[in-house]
């Protein structure tokens, strides 16, 4: 083998290793740096070579540009997956604010039928002590009544026992005398019959407020529990299974002004503690006899996790 041919064989080896390089390493998005390229290498003193593979230099190109081709579109699935799981927790979050309001349009619904049964309440009250006042002014008007005809029919029969014998006016005043004594005993049992009836009726009432009030100060306890658990920092593990009761003085616009310990667990009772100061004002009711059965309130305390 001459020198000549191995000169140019070492020369076309380089130039396909330089090549190769750059086909790695270089930028092919575009045709002008390949034009570029192969200007730059037919600057070079054209030397005669026997073996130059133009379709493996080709395939290495395409293999290349269909690699960074392949990278570019897993480039676009890897964003288009986040910016799903983006758009699917943004409606998730849609979603959970919407329920939220569901349950808040809820309560505030029910508190207005609250509100409407109370002052229903109220009114029927009202109605019914004014028929029973109307009632009992009837009762008065017709025993006046009564009393005028019994005095009339006494006058009468007074007015012909004048003129009969002594003998028969006394038969007649000692059946009169009992008469009086029957009307009388009726009257007074009638009385106590009505007596009693009121009497029962305002037990019933008394009771049925009692119940009323009894309910409130359970469901200001409940919502001050809540609080107290709001404000609360658990631990669960010196606190799970375990509770507190806490006896708290409140003034009438829900000011704590004292909590006292009155049972349970140490750690939970301090937490608990804690947690009502904290919260400063509690709920409260406006109705003054539900307030004060609720001025003094007791609650078990056990922890949320």
């Amino acid at each position: 083998m001459d020198k000549k041919f191995l000169s140019a064989l070492l020369f076309s080896i380089a130039l396909h290793a330089g090549l190769v390089g750059i086909l790695f390493f270089g930028d092919f998005t575009t045709e002008t740096k390949l034009q570029t390229n192969t200007a730059m290498a037919q600057e070079v003193k054209p030397i005669e070579a026997t073996v130059v593979n133009a379709d493996k230099l080709q395939k290495a190109i395409n293999k290349i540009k269909k690699q960074k081709a392949d990278d570019k579109a897993a480039e676009k699935r890897r964003i288009q997956d986040i910016e799903k799981r983006a758009s699917d927790a943004k409606k998730r979050r849609a979603k959970e604010e919407a329920r939220i309001k569901k349950l808040e349009k809820q309560r505030k619904k029910k508190e207005q039928e609250k509100k409407r049964a109370d002052k229903a309440a109220k009114e029927s009250a009202a109605k019914a002590l004014k028929a029973e006042k109307i009632r009992k002014q009837k009762e008065q008007e017709q025993q006046k009544a009564e009393d005028a005809a019994a005095q009339a029919r006494t006058k009468r029969l007074k007015a012909e026992a004048a003129a009969k014998k002594a003998d028969d006016l006394r038969k007649k005043q000692i059946a009169e005398r009992k008469r009086q004594e029957k009307e009388a005993a009726d009257r007074a049992a009638r009385e106590k019959q009505l007596a009693d009836q009121m009497a029962a009726e305002m037990a019933s009432r008394n009771k049925a407020r009692q119940q009323q009030m009894m309910t409130e100060v359970q469901r200001y306890a409940a919502l001050i529990t809540g609080v107290i658990n709001q404000n609360m920092i658990n631990d669960r593990s010196t606190m799970e299974g375990k509770s507190c009761k806490l006896l708290i003085s409140l003034a009438p616009s829900g000011f704590v002004t004292k909590a006292s310990v009155t049972g349970g667990d140490a750690v939970v009772c301090e937490a608990a503690k804690r947690a009502v100061y904290k919260a400063g004002t509690l709920p409260v009711s406006k109705d003054p006899e539900v307030f004060k059965e609720m001025r003094n309130l007791r609650v078990t305390v056990v922890p949320e996790f």
